[in-house]
């Protein structure tokens, strides 16, 4: 039997970046890109190399490509922290797994590094694909914790629990990461928001501003972990819009929205650097009368647009940057 398990990409709607710093986030799944991975059983334990995770080249320029689109690190290694994370988990919890093995191989459809969690929707489909294959049961409020710690414990990033959580859970997630509950439960307040009162939401992305979030983000976490005291208040600032925007959201006024969603960018700018490229993401759908703020760490934009009629003028607007729009179809 072929086991098969997908998840998909991540767009934080507001209150990121706060959640890696005890805050508040409103994340949808994105159902336009996803991460695939099939198992099944075999005679011994192999991770098939994708394309990415290759060492062959057609030449020097080729190789220099693939760096830029795909950074340094392949998908391989998620794989293996995923499997190493869940093997710790069962080892922890006595849970014995029936001794077989596994041939698995992924793909994604997920632009890398641009903001839309690629790394964890891989290891979020791995976990849940080997949990099937050992018939393993983990509550689902603990599953996007052990996610979390295959990358920051085993890869070393620098990362939240909100794409883990909304590529366990999809659809629409407010997440309140309050420090004393993470602590005593290992794991946040989830509550489902219905999507359906989102309306008129776009993506915009910029294939060329791939990089690694964690590398983004570690001057922040420097300035948190020092008590910077600006720092500190503006992500709790920036966690509060996703407290107002949740009662937005079921009240469907999608005017008041768009104005904490620029909110949220302009505090996040308070505490970040913004390359010209990014700013240019944002200023360009401003200027077309839509809201925008990163739906990560960068290279990717979400907001609010009016009309069709703004709709188009942002679709022309971002081709002129090179930058791609989509409609997210939330799952």
């Amino acid at each position: 039997m072929i086991i098969e398990e997908r998840a998909y990409a991540r767009a934080g709607f507001l209150g990121n970046p706060s959640d890696g710093y005890f805050g508040k986030t409103i994340s949808i799944s994105v159902k336009n890109f996803g991460a695939h991975v099939s198992l099944y059983e075999s005679p011994e334990l192999i991770i098939e190399a994708q394309p990415e995770d290759t060492n062959t080249y057609n030449n020097i320029h080729s190789l220099v490509e693939r760096i830029k689109l795909h950074g340094y690190y392949g998908g391989d290694r998620l794989i293996k922290a995923a499997i190493k994370k869940f093997f710790q988990y069962c080892q922890e919890n006595s849970i014995q797994i029936e001794n077989k093995n596994f041939t698995i191989r992924y793909r994604s459809s997920i632009p890398r590094q641009v903001g839309l969690a690629g790394s964890s929707a891989i290891i979020t489909a791995t976990m849940k694909a080997l949990l099937r294959f050992y018939n393993v049961k983990v509550p689902k409020e603990m599953l996007p914790t052990i996610i979390l710690n295959a990358e920051v414990e085993e890869l070393g990033i620098n990362a939240g629990l909100q794409d883990r959580v909304i590529q366990v859970y999809q659809g629409c997630v407010f997440m309140d990461f309050e420090k004393q509950y993470i602590l005593k439960h290992r794991y946040g307040h989830y509550e489902s928001v219905d999507p359906k009162r989102l309306s008129n939401l776009y993506i915009a992305y910029k294939t060329e501003l791939s990089k690694v979030s964690g590398a983004v983000l570690n001057d922040i976490r420097t300035r948190y972990d020092k008590g910077d005291i600006e720092v500190i208040n503006t992500l709790s600032e920036i966690g509060n819009l996703a407290s107002t925007g949740k009662e937005l959201i079921k009240q469907g006024k999608m005017s008041e929205l768009k104005k904490i969603m620029d909110t949220n960018f302009d505090l996040r700018s308070r505490i970040m650097n913004i390359s010209e490229s990014n700013r240019e993401l944002v200023e360009t759908a401003r200027a077309c009368g839509a809201s925008a703020k990163f739906a990560g760490s960068g290279g990717s934009i979400i907001g609010i647009y009016d009309d069709n009629e703004m709709l188009t003028r942002l679709i022309v607007e971002m081709k002129k940057i090179k930058a791609r729009i989509i409609k997210p179809y939330i799952l």
